[in-house]
């Protein structure tokens, strides 16, 4: 029996490894050995790990990495800190496949340390691009210490492959938390209001705003937070950001602001995975730069306003309305293109360019099937993707 480690780090990233983590849990030919770290063991960012305990998942390992300080230095600090963490836990729990998804500076730590060792890599969510993060440096890299690749498009394939990866060794699968969404029972509307203490006869706007680590966004949270009194019609619905460089600042006016508007917002620290989903299912829109308004939101034709260049390059569906510009009055045109009968209604049956069907077997299937003999010696791939140039 193969023994998969998979590395978890944040509620988002829980959420695109849900579906994986069951149908490897449910595999009698595969052993589920979870670590968790990084925001999931920080009381700041929710304590989220109580979620995957609730779920039923048993926690091989924790990896404790992250320092109290959003500074560019406690970030890099805290990479090394989870190398050690890391390398520890490989060495006693001794996986045959180390599982990690997308592009944070938790991951690379995960996946640097497992080099030494030769634990063969597979990534999720590889070949994307988001040019307003230094998570796109972090992705690449992660790619290229990586054996086995799941893409969630032809597209990021193709990249994968210019990367100079073994085209034998990607496999388009698509996201897996979309696997969620289609097995999901959603909360109805009123219960879940009741259990979130919101309204439920106002229209709910969902509001998420990470740092905008590369690139330059002016004002970013004040901005969008100006825009907000426009439409005082909307219940808004405030999720805190992720642990990158420059958190702080925007967790401490993002509470500055809902203190201030009681009547009108309320903020979580974590939704968890099914109230979230069905928070998507249930809202008029989404404003922010989270990820989820360009992998997720596009399976509930959920319009999404997203503000600024950290998801810059990312495949889009219709559902998204760019403000590339960060000023007030953008984000309230756009909000009100988004929230308009004409728009939403133009959103009916769209494609999501990152659904393929079955992720999570198709991945499953790989685990258990592909020759592991020799797999940790790369070679780099010369081959160009057929008309790619």
């Amino acid at each position: 029996m193969r023994r998969i480690a998979v590395v978890t780090g944040s509620r988002a990233e829980y959420g695109i490894l849900y579906s994986t983590l069951r149908a490897i849990q449910d595999s009698t030919e595969l052993d589920l050995v979870l670590i968790v770290t990084g925001m999931h063991l920080s009381a700041e960012f929710g304590m989220t790990v109580d979620e995957i305990t609730r779920d039923g998942f048993p926690i091989a390992e924790r990896v404790e990495m992250l320092l109290s300080s959003d500074t560019a230095s406690a970030v890099a600090l805290s990479m090394g800190v989870g190398m050690m963490g890391f390398a520890r836990a490989y060495g006693r729990l001794k996986p045959d496949i180390l599982l990690v998804t997308g592009d944070r500076f938790e991951t690379f730590s995960a996946v640097a340390a497992a080099a030494p060792f030769g634990i063969p890599v597979a990534h999720l969510h590889g070949g994307e691009v988001t040019e307003g993060s230094v998570d796109e440096l972090f992705r690449h890299a992660i790619t290229k210490m990586s054996h086995i690749h799941f893409p969630a498009n032809d597209v990021y394939a193709d990249r994968i492959i210019q990367l100079g990866e073994d085209p034998d060794r990607v496999f388009t699968v698509g996201a897996p938390c979309l696997d969620n969404i289609m097995g999901l029972e959603p909360i109805e509307r009123r219960a879940l209001a009741r259990e979130l203490g919101i309204p439920a006869e106002r229209p709910w706007g969902l509001v998420t705003y990470h740092p905008v680590t590369a690139g330059e966004c002016g004002g970013g949270i004040g901005e969008i937070l100006s825009s907000l009194g426009n439409f005082p019609g909307i219940y808004w619905i405030f999720t805190l950001p992720n642990a990158d460089a420059g958190n702080a600042r925007i967790r401490e006016t993002v509470v500055a602001y809902v203190d201030g508007n009681p009547g009108g917002c309320r903020l979580f620290d974590s939704l968890g995975r099914r109230r979230y989903l069905s928070m998507l299912g249930h809202s008029a829109l989404m404003v922010g730069n989270s990820s989820s308004g360009i992998i997720e939101a596009p399976s509930f034709g959920l319009p999404v306003v997203n503000v600024g260049p950290r998801q810059k390059g990312r495949l889009r569906a219709a559902n998204v309305i760019d403000v590339p510009e960060c000023t007030a009055d953008a984000v309230t045109r756009a909000i009100r293109e988004a929230v308009s009968v004409e728009f939403r209604e133009s959103l009916d049956g769209i494609d999501n360019p990152y659904y393929q069907g079955g992720a999570s077997e198709k991945i499953v299937s790989v685990l258990k099937s592909i020759p592991l003999d020799g797999i940790d010696a790369k070679r780099f791939n010369d081959m160009v993707p057929a008309g790619r140039y």
